[in-house]
């Protein structure tokens, strides 16, 4: 059995056409028609991937997936999440962005395009399997149990968010483009504006309390892209 794909949506036939074409491409496919039904399923199955529509008739898509994030088992609060939305204003794409999405597609899609995104998303490097993590003064990363520590306490991150930090933290000093971060983390050409970059950029520093105008992680390189700063400890 392939990985796990839950895809919510309260119109059957767009979840009767995504499950045949995931299916097709071996994923097993768990079904949600409501905000309620897909939160019990992921407690209930921990699906490695979630396409998540925002209109359902209960709860907003984007409330569902911040309340996602906030679960405190990191395997469920981990998962990646694609919006699946009707709606295609720039704000309702930041929103989800900035609350953890990791993927955003606009109705009406193509489903094979859909299939191939979640493929590609899903093939992202996980991180070095490196059992001494990576170490800095204030911060150490541990791609492979995926921790992280901040100060000394335990911070937890989106799968997007600790995959774009080991990015920056395996080179430290290396200034990276927002194009070479998307090949990089997101792992294929991705359809859609750069500043997605900026806005999990944004999201990262506030977890890691890191201030970007007098940064200890992530530096903005004006013009260019981010650098890692952290010193090794």
């Amino acid at each position: 059995m392939g990985p796990t794909v839950l895809v919510v949506d309260d119109q059957p036939q767009i979840r009767e056409v995504l499950k045949a074409y995931l299916e097709a491409d071996g994923f097993t496919v768990l079904e949600a028609e409501t905000a309620a039904r897909a939160l019990a399923v992921v407690d209930a199955e921990s699906p490695e991937m979630i396409l998540l529509d925002v209109g359902l008739p209960d709860t907003d898509g984007i409330e569902v997936l911040r309340q996602l994030r906030a679960l405190p088992d990191p395997a469920r609060a981990g998962a990646y999440v694609m919006i699946v939305t009707a709606r295609s204003e720039e704000i309702d794409k930041l929103i989800s962005l900035a609350v953890g999405a990791d993927d955003y597609v606009t109705k009406p899609f193509s489903p094979r395009e859909v299939v191939a995104r979640v493929k590609a998303i899903m093939r992202r490097d996980r991180g070095p399997a490196e059992p001494e993590g990576l170490r800095f003064v204030g911060l150490e990363v541990r791609p492979t149990e995926r921790e992280l520590s901040v100060d000394g306490s335990a911070v937890e991150l989106s799968a997007l968010e600790f995959d774009l930090l080991v990015a920056l933290a395996e080179a430290p000093g290396r200034v990276f483009s927002r194009v070479q971060l998307l090949e990089k983390v997101w792992g294929y050409d991705f359809f859609g504006d750069e500043r997605v970059v900026d806005v999990h950029i944004g999201n990262l520093r506030r977890k890691l309390s890191d201030d970007a105008t007098a940064p200890r992680f992530i530096r903005t390189v004006r013009g260019v892209g981010y650098k890692f700063v952290g010193e090794r400890a």
